[in-house]
């Protein structure tokens, strides 16, 4: 969820990134070398979120795989670009070796929003694919009961799955299904995505 704005013209190594992000108020993600702001999210955004993270992480207890939120960095594999996904589950065992990131995820979540929807769709999930560990890439709307999975298959071939109001959504990555309805508790889909009225 990056604004389309660059925070500026300056060139960041990694590590210069992660000392400079240290005394931000504001996450940000490095691509290419340039770090961008990432964008604020509505209640739909974090009600969403929330759900993923409750059914994900019950269902993978005592497992030995690790569930992420929106603060932790996904190191896009074999470069030295970051981003934050809203949720990424890993069960390989090297992502325990940075405090900073994770890198091998097999689950990525995007809760999507008007502002990010294309690029969630087209260069960020471009940027994802190249990870051999990815099986599952999650993208749900938040402003109607719809959830987009590209799911790898076997064979490497990446596959859209859609799913609405009464199916149930598969992630093939860890092994679950569960009715799309669970993703969107308490969620309320008829209030506006954007809010003019100044508070």
């Amino acid at each position: 969820m990056v604004t389309a704005k660059e925070t500026g013209d300056r060139y960041f190594t990694p590590e210069e990134y992660f000392a400079w992000e240290e005394q931000q108020l504001e996450r940000h993600e490095l691509i290419d070398g340039y770090v961008y702001a990432m964008a604020g999210g509505t209640r739909n955004h974090s009600d969403i979120a929330g759900n993923f993270l409750l059914i994900i992480k019950s269902h993978l207890r005592g497992k030995g795989c690790k569930t992420y939120t929106s603060d932790c960095r996904v190191n896009i594999f074999e470069t030295s670009n970051f981003t934050y996904p809203d949720l990424s589950v890993t069960c390989d065992d090297r992502d325990r070796q940075s405090p900073f990131f994770i890198t091998y995820p097999c689950l990525i979540v995007e809760v999507l929003s008007p502002a990010t929807e294309a690029y969630d769709r087209g260069k960020k999930f471009d940027l994802y694919r190249r990870n051999p560990n990815l099986v599952d890439y999650v993208l749900a709307s938040s402003e109607e009961m719809a959830i987009d999975i590209y799911q790898k298959n076997e064979g490497g071939d990446w596959l859209l799955r859609c799913y609405r109001a009464g199916d149930r959504v598969e992630l093939r990555s860890i092994d679950l299904k569960v009715p799309i309805e669970q993703f969107y508790e308490d969620v309320d889909l008829s209030a506006p995505a954007v809010n003019t009225t100044a508070p």
